[in-house]
């Protein structure tokens, strides 16, 4: 019988516990605010926010953390903390014997779950009832909680000195790094921080820091956990005398991600920390060095993908005479002399030009628009290589009045680019010299076309982000993009830089306002805008001189390499001047109307094939390849017919003609007729 109630007695006790451990569970729930966090494509960090009662509280994650401080801390601060149930009663009864025979606490016998309560439920007071308390109370966490929760929970909240809470934090600000990989002494002096956290801080108590340091070494070697004779070795590191400042990289993207998701505790972006941290210090040296109020913002994208490797909102974030907090990536301002390529690249999809092709630069008057060039001089005659090259302005509006302002930009839009005209304004020939509104960001998005063989990738930020309908729109054919590339790629650097052998084009608005510049290898995008955020003047303030030098600087500090070129596509060749055909060989302003005496027959018009055709010639595997019937209307003889900008062998009488096509895809055929008119269409072969 004895038993028996001795049995019940005891079932009624555990009932009565269990009881009470559910009416009144520890307060887990009450765990303090974590930082938020804003990470990279590989999940570096990027930026890090103060909790909410201004804490830097970074959540801790054991297979993240190096494994040697975790041993170390373990056998520092709770060796049998994996064998335990919450209470180590050894430890108890060793601290309770050190308290009667000296007088005073020498140990207190606590575990990292009893750690854990007193963290969450602090207390002032060092008693036998506050320890009770932390006893029952880590019980119950062990009940809840695994070991590898228990070990994260407490390496989250653990106080390092000052605002910083848990082991990320600590590592940050003393060691400038995440605690993944950490030297002996780190590992040391974070195992040794958290039992005295003010009067160890590195910053204020060097000494006192170093002393628990070599302590906490000392004993780990006597424990076996390290070797003897790297205690000595471990020791003479000097201790981290400053408190580094929490990073704090795309700022203007992270605050963006917190607005829009203020509960959300790790954002994550397709940013490359390398690659973000590299622009970002070449933007604010450049920044000092252009002046007061000047700012830089820089975007790089990868042009198949869209993706976006880094963001520069401006060059300091935190400086207040630069308007840092502004992010000038996204503000309108005017692009300059930076849509040329995209005139140009109409323009010899429209067989009006090629890349010798003479064209006038003197003043001209095109419907009561009178462009000037940029110095005020003009060249004469000039080929269409060396005005793109220079960036002279008259030969550009040429084109653009030849081609029409609204191509241009509805060739934009394919690209998911649109410019900001005034209310009600159509496109006008000053858009081609930056008369209306554009961002870095829609540019950069504008010229992944140019290094992605003529297609426009929607920029991505967030790896969860789907591209919109527009990706991928096709803004230039590839012949006609590989021409620019070739023209571009042949710009001589700024001075001082080196060949990248990248192709890149700059910009100056009027009034020296913003200086642009854009390059692109074969895989990358760069854009860099400079001025100053409140639009004021900034004189001698140029694309080449002022933009140009950080794209080169930017490009080679960014870790990624340079990537070729890509070869010229099927049919798109660099023609000598002697090669042109006759009606290419000078481009004329009244390109599109009769010459003085012709007949007043019609335009020439293709009809076979027609716009958009998918045409099987023979390429299909096993099947023999026949040439293609060209046929137009209209127009006066002789004809002369360009298949992807290269004119056939012979010109044509005859409204007929065909052409052996030597590759599959896309192409582009042209007719010009004896008056200089000319018609294009482009189909798919097969």
């Amino acid at each position: 019988m004895g038993a028996a109630a001795l049995g019940l007695a005891l079932a009624a006790a555990a009932l009565a516990l269990d009881r009470l451990d559910r009416a009144y569970p520890p307060p887990l729930g009450n765990v303090a605010g974590i930082s938020p966090e804003v990470v990279d494509r590989k999940g570096a960090l990027l930026r890090v926010y103060a909790a909410p009662d201004g804490r830097w509280r970074l959540k801790a994650e054991i297979d993240k953390l190096d494994p040697q401080f975790l041993e170390m801390l373990v056998a520092y601060e709770d060796r049998r903390f994996w064998s335990h149930a919450g209470v180590d009663p050894i430890a108890l009864a060793r601290a309770a014997l050190q308290l009667a025979g000296n007088g005073r606490v020498v140990s207190g016998g606590s575990t990292l779950s009893m750690q854990i309560a007193r963290l969450i439920e602090p207390r002032e007071e060092r008693s036998i009832s506050a320890k009770l308390r932390q006893i029952a109370r880590a019980l119950q966490i062990e009940r809840r909680l695994s070991k590898h929760e228990i070990l994260e929970l407490y390496l989250t909240l653990a106080p390092y000195g000052g605002n910083l809470e848990g082991v990320r934090a600590a590592s940050l600000a003393w060691f400038g790094k995440e605690p993944q990989k950490l030297t002996l002494s780190e590992a040391a002096l974070l195992v040794a921080l958290p039992q005295s956290p003010e009067a160890r801080r590195p910053d204020r108590h060097p000494t006192a820091a170093k002393s628990a340091r070599d302590r906490v070494l000392a004993r780990m070697a006597k424990a076996g956990v390290i070797a003897e004779g790297e205690v000595e070795r471990a020791s003479t590191f000097q201790i981290a005398a400053k408190r580094l400042a929490m990073p704090a990289f795309a700022a203007h993207l992270a605050d963006a991600a917190l607005r829009a998701a203020p509960g959300k505790l790790r954002h994550q972006f397709l940013l490359d920390r390398g690659v973000q941290a590299s622009l970002e210090a070449v933007a604010l040296e450049s920044a000092r060095r252009l002046g007061a109020k000047v700012s830089v913002a820089m975007i790089m994208a990868d042009a198949q993908t869209g993706e976006v490797l880094a963001k520069v909102g401006s060059a300091d974030y935190f400086d207040a005479g630069r308007a840092g907090w502004i992010d000038m990536s996204v503000a309108q301002r005017s692009p300059g002399s930076t849509l040329k390529p995209f005139i140009y690249g109409l323009a010899v999809e429209d067989g009006l030009i090629m890349q010798e092709t003479m064209i006038e630069d003197r003043p001209g008057n095109f419907h009561g628009y009178r462009p000037r060039n940029f110095d005020m001089a003009y060249q004469g005659d000039v080929s269409v290589r060396q005005a793109l090259q220079m960036s002279l302005n008259v030969p550009a509006i040429r084109l653009l009045d030849a081609i029409g302002p609204a191509r241009l930009v509805s060739r934009m839009r394919r690209a998911g680019v649109e410019l900001k005209l005034p209310p009600g304004e159509a496109p006008g020939l000053a858009i081609g010299l930056g008369g209306a509104g554009l961002t870095l960001e829609g540019l950069v998005q504008l010229y992944t076309s140019l290094a992605n063989r003529g297609r426009a990738m929607a920029l991505r930020y967030a790896p969860d982000a789907e591209p919109p309908a527009q990706a991928a729109a096709a803004v230039l054919s590839p012949q006609a993009t590989w021409q620019i590339a070739d023209m571009l790629a042949g710009v001589a650097p700024p001075e001082g830089a080196p060949r990248l052998g990248i192709a890149y084009k700059t910009g100056t608005s009027y009034g020296y306002r913003d200086a642009w510049a854009v390059g692109y290898d074969g895989r990358h995008v760069l854009g860099v805008w400079v001025g100053r955020p409140d639009g004021g003047s900034v004189p001698g303030l140029t694309g080449y001189l002022a933009a140009a030098p950080i794209l080169f600087e930017a490009f080679s500090r960014a870790g990624i390499g340079v990537t070729p070129l890509p070869r010229a596509p099927a049919g798109a060749v660099r023609l000598a001047a002697a090669e042109l055909p006759a009606s290419l060989r000078r481009f004329s302003s009244s390109f599109g109307a009769p010459i003085p005496g012709a007949p007043t027959e019609p335009a020439p018009e293709i009809v076979f094939p027609p716009e958009g055709a998918r045409i099987d010639v023979g390429f299909a595997e096993g099947a023999g390849q026949g040439p293609l019937a060209l046929k137009i209307i209209g127009g006066r003889a002789p004809f002369r017919w360009l298949a992807n900008g290269r004119p056939l062998a012979e010109s044509f009488r005859r409204r007929s003609a065909s052409w052996m096509p030597d590759s599959s895809g896309a192409s582009t055929l042209t007719v010009i007729d004896a008056a200089g008119r000319a018609a294009s269409v482009r189909v798919f072969l097969e």
